[in-house]
């Protein structure tokens, strides 16, 4: 008997809500399709939160495992990708509440040779900027921060942020709301 394996899995296709049905039955393939299907947007989610690779790969990690072990409570109104949002940033939040962190904006691509923005000077004003713009970040509250990347990092409608942060959606909209203006104010030097 061949043994099937993620990448090789036919049904690989499949919507999110099936797999995870499959997974709770037991089916390693189907997990570790929804697996590389969200590790990447949770692995910047944690690394937004937490401002360490390591830190986040391991929040992911452990988001995982826990979902995994969670499958058969998994209630199947929510998207499991909320799902795993929601795991994951309790995963983070339990993790700064051990230890505060600063929180980076992520890793800027490698400037192409000769571009104008390849320039020394240019590129320390960039890093000033991300500096300023991880300082403003970390002084929202927990709840605007979230927020904030939920949205702005990582896209979601107001609809699934209420969901992940099991409020309401015009608390989530109050809160982005302060959030835009707080970074707003903390950013007006660099317009």
């Amino acid at each position: 008997m061949i043994e099937r394996t993620a990448s090789t899995w036919p049904e690989c296709d499949l919507p999110d809500g099936l797999l995870a049905v499959r997974a709770a039955e037991g089916d390693e393939d189907a997990f570790a399709v929804l697996v590389r299907r969200h590790s990447r947007p949770l692995l910047t989610l944690a690394l937004c939160m937490l401002g360490s690779p390591q830190d986040a790969e391991d929040a992911v990690q452990e988001a995982f495992v826990s979902a995994w072990r969670r499958l058969p409570e998994y209630r199947h109104g929510a998207e499991f990708r909320t799902w795993m949002y929601r795991i994951t940033v309790n995963r983070c939040l339990t993790m700064r509440g051990r230890r505060p962190a600063p929180l980076p904006l992520g890793t800027a691509a490698e400037p192409v040779a000769g571009d104008a923005w390849s320039q020394p000077e240019r590129v320390a004003e960039q890093d000033a900027a991300a500096a300023d713009l991880t300082r403003a970040l970390a002084g929202l509250d927990a709840g605007q921060r979230i927020c904030w990347i939920l949205r702005e990092v990582q896209g979601l409608p107001y609809k699934e942020i209420a969901l992940v942060t099991r409020t309401s959606e015009p608390t989530v909209r109050g809160r982005l709301f302060r959030a835009r203006r707080s970074l707003q104010e903390a950013m007006g030097p660099w317009r």
